[in-house]
């Protein structure tokens, strides 16, 4: 199942890195991608919302659901 989140914060493609590899440290992540560009990042997997929130959080952005 894909998820959007919508990501604040990101400024270039290392952005969009840290936020991928929080995302995919995430348990029941598969993939994981971001656009800076777009301000969002797309999560494929059974991964809970609020972790995902979370993780990109910790990664020092902003998200929401």
């Amino acid at each position: 199942m894909a998820k959007t989140l919508t990501v604040t914060g990101m400024s270039c493609g290392h952005c969009e890195q840290s936020v991928e590899e929080a995302l995919e440290a995430v348990d029941g992540v598969e993939s994981a991608s971001a656009d800076n560009e777009a301000e969002t990042a797309t999560v494929e997997g059974e991964a809970d919302t609020d972790a995902l929130v979370a993780a990109v959080e910790g990664a020092g952005y902003d998200a929401s659901a």
